[in-house]
């Protein structure tokens, strides 16, 4: 176990956490190899396969004070589990806002990771316009599995403790988790939850218009003369993306999309409207959903449809009242007295939604955490 966690130490940035008693610190991949805090061959072996330039994340822990990097290594070491969240489209590791602070601060034994993924942020594709198979959700999964497995996250071997991994992802982060494969998994190792999963497969209006709207994006990236159309149809296609966001994160969604080269974002868009659920394994037991009952994007008719095909639980689904950003909460937009009245209803039913958000995270890792302290059980029921 000596030495799992010394990556901790190569942050190049630090700061206070959204919460008080939280902290965060950022990191990328290539950065620790650079260091020597992660074995060069199997760092650039992830990025290598994977197709990527780097991949960067954001670290937040609860602590009391300043924590020295060599109590920070302590803090891992001794968690019961890792929260990773997986953003959306367009996304990056900060349109989390409060929610991991959230988390670390209800369980101090859980250590969060947010991510930039996919081609986004930090996490850029080598192939301005890769292909379909390479930034599609099943391929999202696979990079994550391999992160978890390059950063040590997992219980390793001789570790007497139980540990978890909780997967949280939201929009394409939410649909990535339906493509992890249980097989790789000990029982009890890990929990998934699905935010507004943008998992369209009982949805062909959706599908199209995904699979549309990403080819004409692509297009973009030969054809610079369409940019006129593009200033035209990107600030409704945010509204649409980010519908119930806080200002914050609908100007990380507009920063995030003008930063990233245009066949990376067509690429993964149109990759949405492509799936299948061939590789969907049903296994339901430490997976949860909540969907928001005015989401635009994802259609709560037809994910409940597709939800009642794929045989998942109904305790396991959630409903809540919201959009597609049901977990965003506006409480330092600057808006006008009346702008601020028309949203207090939306406000007010978000933050309960985040709420609701972090308790099931914690049911969820405290079932999974006691599911590997009892072992599996045969010949009960």
């Amino acid at each position: 176990m000596a030495g799992q966690f010394a990556w901790v130490r190569g942050h190049y940035r630090r700061d206070e956490g959204e919460l008080p008693n939280t902290q965060t610190a950022l990191y990328r991949v290539s950065n620790l190899v650079d260091r020597g805090l992660i074995g060069a061959r199997e760092g650039r072996t992830f990025l290598n396969d994977r197709g990527l330039i780097d991949f960067a994340f954001q670290l937040t822990w609860a602590e009391d004070f300043d924590t020295p990097d060599d109590l920070l290594e302590r803090h891992l070491e001794e968690a019961e589990g890792f929260v990773v969240f997986i953003h959306g489209w367009t996304g990056n590791h900060t349109i989390w806002e409060k929610l991991p602070s959230m988390v670390v601060q209800n369980n101090r034994k859980l250590v969060a990771l947010a991510v930039d993924h996919n081609g986004f942020g930090r996490s850029r594709f080598v192939d301005n316009l890769p292909p379909v198979e390479n930034c599609n959700p099943p391929a999202a999964m696979i990079t994550m599995q391999r992160f978890v497995d390059l950063m040590k996250l997992r219980r390793q071997s001789g570790d007497p403790k139980p540990r978890v991994i909780n997967f949280v992802g939201h929009s394409m982060g939410g649909a990535t988790l339906f493509y992890l494969n249980p097989i790789l998994w000990s029982f009890g190792e890990m929990t998934r939850y699905a935010l507004a999963p943008a998992l369209l497969l009982e949805d062909e209006v959706h599908k199209s218009f995904y699979t549309t709207l990403g080819t004409g994006i692509n297009l973009l990236q030969r054809v610079p003369q369409l940019e006129f159309f593009e200033r035209v149809i990107q600030p409704r296609m945010i509204d649409v993306l980010c519908n119930g966001a806080s200002r914050y994160v609908k100007d990380e969604h507009t920063r995030q999309y003008r930063d990233t080269p245009r066949g990376i974002t067509g690429s993964t868009f149109r990759a949405m409207g492509l799936l299948d659920n061939d590789a969907i394994a049903h296994d339901w037991a430490t997976f949860r959903v909540i969907l928001g009952h005015k989401d635009n994007l994802v259609g709560l008719t037809s994910m409940m449809d597709l939800l009642g095909h794929l045989e998942f639980p109904v305790p396991n689904i959630r409903v809540v009242p919201g959009s597609h950003y049901m977990f965003s909460v506006a409480e330092n937009d600057d808006m006008s007295a009346n702008e601020r009245e028309k949203r207090a209803e939306s406000v007010y039913q978000h933050a309960q939604s985040r709420e609701c958000v972090v308790m099931d995270i914690m049911e969820l890792h405290q079932k999974a955490y006691d599911m590997q302290k009892s072992g599996r059980v045969y010949g009960v029921g």
